[in-house]
């Protein structure tokens, strides 16, 4: 692939010599990122739909990975449909699969037990929540919760799970303005459910369209993207919000509440989607150019560039990431140090 790269300086994990196209390098610290010897290859690519979109959840005791696709009109049916593919990475070449799961049109996902904690978009005539599912076959999968005390989420996109046992998701209305969904009946909101007392709550609002979600390593920071700037019917609109903000978690009588709302970064192209960190604490998002990293105190430091962006990634084993590109799924070798704290 075609790309360009900005060195601003050289450190003794790598230089500007040793670094190859595909990545580009804003601050010294992204040496330490990348390694001595950063790859980036593309390892699948079917171009019949855009399996790769959403949700890249990496199981590593099998080696496999977890898409969510893009909408697209199932050939059979002729109706807009989203699939889950199922790709073995330690295969050479890499292998893909469609599974069938009973998650309503899924987005967003991430490592819960033994299985995947989906987010389930739902449909005109089923509800949307967090479903969890079994990464064997024939990959059942249950509802965990399915809307706020009598109303129906609007569309779930992400979840991540906090080491109190207790879900934070969010719940944007893309669904409602791509045709998915019925009219909305709860504003663009981010959730918490806990699973012991079934208690759901609010745990922020004020967000155009709140998507990606994750915590810092010590989870006293939650990091949450708002993808206002695209509306989610075709749209766009550069003057509303493609932001990553970061909150801090405090206990109130008992109970964690976010506080401290502040802008935490914004890329230069395209809308931040899935954000995830690694244990160092850098903030990764997938934007209009790749995936983006920024220190913890929200300095650019570099990109691993992705032609036409991405909307989500995984971290794996030894440093590797596995990056969605819709009709392509790639994989990054960074420094094997390199570890994200989801698995």
């Amino acid at each position: 692939m075609a790309a360009s790269m900005t060195h601003l300086a050289t450190a003794s994990m790598a230089s500007a010599s040793t670094v190859p196209s595909g990545f580009s390098v804003y601050d010294n610290a992204f040496y330490k990122v990348l390694g001595s010897a950063p790859k980036l290859e593309v390892i699948h690519e079917n171009q019949s739909y855009p399996f790769a979109h959403e949700a890249s959840v990496y199981i590593p005791s099998s080696e496999t990975l977890f898409m969510s696709s893009n909408s697209f009109t199932d050939p059979v049916t002729g109706e807009k449909t989203i699939k889950i593919t199922k790709a073995s990475v330690s295969e050479n070449p890499v292998t893909a699969e469609i599974i069938n799961t009973t998650v309503p049109m899924p987005n967003g996902g991430v490592n819960h037990g033994a299985g995947i904690l989906w987010t389930g978009q739902g449909t005109m005539n089923s509800t949307g929540g967090l479903f969890q599912m079994s990464v064997q076959p024939p990959y059942k999968a249950e509802l965990v919760v399915g809307g706020f005390y009598g109303r129906q989420f609007n569309s779930l996109n992400d979840v991540v799970v906090n080491s109190d046992g207790s879900y934070w998701f969010t719940d944007p209305i893309y669904g409602w303005r791509q045709g998915l969904r019925p009219q909305p009946k709860l504003p663009n909101q981010v959730y918490r459910y806990d699973p012991a007392t079934r208690n759901v709550r609010v745990i922020a609002d004020g967000f155009g369209r709140p998507n990606g979600i994750t915590f810092s390593p010590d989870e006293k920071t939650v990091y949450i993207t708002d993808t206002a700037e695209t509306n989610g019917d075709g749209s766009t609109d550069k003057m509303l919000a493609a932001t990553i903000y970061a909150l801090d978690v405090i206990k109130v009588n008992g109970e964690p509440f976010l506080t401290n709302r502040r802008v935490f970064a914004m890329p230069g192209d395209g809308i931040p989607d899935g954000v995830k960190v690694d244990m160092d604490g850098n903030v990764y998002a997938g934007c209009g150019d790749g995936v983006n990293v920024w220190s913890a105190g929200g300095v650019l430091l570099g990109k691993i560039l992705i032609e036409d962006g991405t909307s989500n990634f995984s971290f794996g084993k030894n440093g590797t990431m596995f990056i969605l590109n819709e009709n392509k799924l790639w994989r990054a070798q960074l420094n094997k140090k390199v570890h994200g704290n989801l698995f």
